[in-house]
């Protein structure tokens, strides 16, 4: 629902808005003469200065020409002006954010390539991976069938909470970086330095561990050197990363299809064998339901045993649902973001969660809690459930499709990984919280020294061609391994600060484009959910016996380093907590009022209009 315009309000003094928003004489344009920063990198990306606001008129434009004459069509969302006017712009002396609080270097240097169907790919294809089809034969083990339902059922109410909360202030606030700029205007600036560079960090080490998963997955086929395998893939995702945001909008789509298809087949195959489809094999059933149990005692005893099994699939869950979060990142290179991005929201959060329990619920039925294959880590497909029931079976192609498919998830991770990183980086040096070399783009919009700065640390894959540097390697892995936690209750918190302040300020929630109204319970009771998980993820260390150095590290140690980023920024920059009464709303919905996203689509008929049905 489109904001409507209102005088009341519009005159809030922030830390990102001047006092004179509004007043259209005392607007002061963004420019190059004004910021040593954004002339330096002017100077470097030379034609790129046609950027986003050229490039929004031309999509216009495109749309407008392509679509079919004669025929009915639909209004539903892009403003040629909503990016490319500079002359309706207010910015403040301190910061650089117009009226609709993406800086003037967002707007003409990124390119608005992704479209909605890349980013509800991008963030499928990070949700869905190696957690899902190597990683839930763990939690059954741990919990029980039952209790590793439950656990991926809670987590998954969780990851609701926060794509809606997500997509709320998203689409209020569609800026590169996402939550990271969003706390900094809702909480405080020290908060988005924080966890700004706690995701950077995650992402520069994430990429290659992830292509050191890699190159365990080939060693399940060849023998051939691990080192051939990193070479290529450090190239391939170096060129993913510096082309065009629409040619990775196109690679990660393809693969989000890839590992959607598979997770369909593995679902039918598990259904088909635990009926009994398969020759030489009985019916199961909810054998394994009753005997071993729904439940597993885990570290203790009885009901309370049984309850720490599913605390501890709760723990496992919120890694395997890591990624949904990134679909907002690149929302500057997004097309219609405010219209696209909260879609998008709605739709991944739907698919993953039915995804995920349909693949609990099915692993439950066909594998047994007390498998001793279960204990066996090897990396690769052979420790995946499916592959364990297909070996069962007597099924022998399944592994190696597994195994391929993971191959193309471990892949399509990393490129996700980078594009967060690259994205978090570049808004982080916006703000002046990173070099101001990282400014510097491609003229077809992309951050490359962010993306070369990244592909630096991609070498670090090497490490694990040693065994000892591997374990030094994954210990460095595993200090940001709670960061998903960290990021889940910095976006619950962004949301329930934007709500108490539209209270506080008498402006009414349906005035956002984007709005449900049980959002305003359900973030603060996920903040509170994420929290308890965070602090209690690593329980298992402190029972008797339980005692595991890269356990803790894993579990509690980014904690302390988000914690010493925010306060050094702090007391640093002397930052306060923003006043919740001066944060500028009604300058934002006047903005969305003024220029709102006007898309013009053909009406579809036959079986492309159910196609999109079930794809929108």
């Amino acid at each position: 629902m489109t904001g409507t315009n209102s005088s009341n309000g519009s005159n809030h003094a922030s830390p990102l808005i001047s006092s004179n928003t509004t007043q259209h004489h005392q607007y002061n344009t963004f420019s190059t003469t004004r910021n040593p920063t954004a002339q330096h990198s002017e100077g470097d990306s030379g034609s790129n200065t046609a950027g986003a606001g050229s490039s929004s008129t031309m999509d216009h434009q495109h749309d407008a020409s392509t679509s079919p004459s004669g025929k009915d069509h639909v209004e539903v969302g892009v403003n040629t002006n909503l990016y490319s006017n500079r002359h309706d712009r207010a910015v403040s002396d301190d910061n650089e954010h117009g009226g609709d609080f993406l800086t003037e270097l967002e707007n003409s240097r990124l390119q608005r390539g992704l479209h909605q169907r890349h980013i509800q790919m991008i963030a499928i294809a990070g949700a869905i991976g190696t957690g899902l089809f190597l990683g839930l034969g763990s939690s059954i083990q741990t919990g029980g069938p039952l209790g590793a339902l439950l656990g991926y059922a809670t987590v998954g109410l969780i990851v609701c909470a926060v794509q809606f909360a997500l997509g709320e202030v998203a689409a209020l606030l569609p800026v590169t970086g996402s939550f990271v700029r969003h706390a900094e205007f809702l909480v405080d600036p020290a908060l988005g330095f924080a966890v700004g560079w706690n995701i950077v960090y995650g992402n520069l080490l994430s990429v290659p561990a992830e292509i050191s998963a890699i190159c365990v997955l080939f060693q399940y086929w060849t023998d051939i050197n691990s080192a051939l395998f990193i070479c290529i893939f450090i190239l391939i995702t170096f060129l993913v990363g510096i082309s065009f945001v629409g040619i990775y909008g196109e690679v990660e789509f393809w693969f989000a299809v890839l590992k959607i298809l598979l997770c369909i087949f593995l679902i039918i195959f598990g259904l088909v064998v635990d009926l009994g489809g398969v020759p030489g094999v009985e019916r199961i059933g909810f054998r394994y339901w009753k005997n071993p149990g729904p439940f597993v005692e885990h570290i203790a005893t009885g009901r309370w045993g049984e309850f720490l099994g599913y605390w501890s699939v709760m723990t496992s869950a919120v890694f395997s649902f890591a990624g949904v979060e990134s679909l907002a990142m690149a929302a500057a290179e997004t097309q219609n973001p405010r219209r696209n991005i909260p879609k998008a929201c709605k739709k991944v959060f739907a698919r993953v969660l039915m995804f995920y329990i349909l693949a609990v619920l099915v692993v439950g039925m066909i594998v047994s809690s007390a498998d001793p294959r279960l204990d066996e880590y090897t990396g690769n497909a052979a420790m995946s459930p499916f592959v364990i029931v297909a070996s069962s079976a007597g099924i022998k192609a399944i592994p190696s499709v597994v195994n391929a498919v993971v191959i193309t998830s471990a892949w399509s991770s990393s490129n996700q990984a980078l594009l967060s990183g690259t994205r978090v980086l570049y808004g982080l040096a916006i703000k002046r919280q990173a070099p101001a070399i990282f400014l510097r783009t491609t003229s077809w919009g992309v951050p490359y020294v962010c993306v070369i700065f990244n592909t630096c640390f991609m070498f670090l894959a090497f490490m694990s061609l040693s065994s000892g540097a591997t374990t030094v390697f994954y210990w460095l892995v595993d200090l940001t391994a709670a960061g998903v936690l960290v990021s889940w209750s910095c976006i619950l918190l962004n949301h329930t600060r934007l709500c108490v302040a539209m209270r506080k300020q008498g402006i009414s929630r349906r005035e956002l484009p984007f709005y449900n109204s049980w959002t305003t319970w359900s973030s603060p009771a996920a903040l509170v959910a994420c929290q308890l998980i965070l602090w209690t993820g690593g329980f298992s260390v402190f029972t008797k016996g339980g005692w595991d150095p890269a356990s803790f590290v894993s579990a509690y140690l980014d904690i302390p380093l988000v914690l010493t980023a925010f306060l050094i920024y702090k007391f640093g920059k002397k930052t306060k907590v923003v006043d919740m009464s001066t944060i500028p709303i009604r300058a934002a919905l006047d903005q969305i009022a003024r220029e709102p996203e006007v898309v013009t689509e053909a009406r579809k008929k036959g079986w492309r209009r159910a196609v999109r049905v079930l794809w929108d």
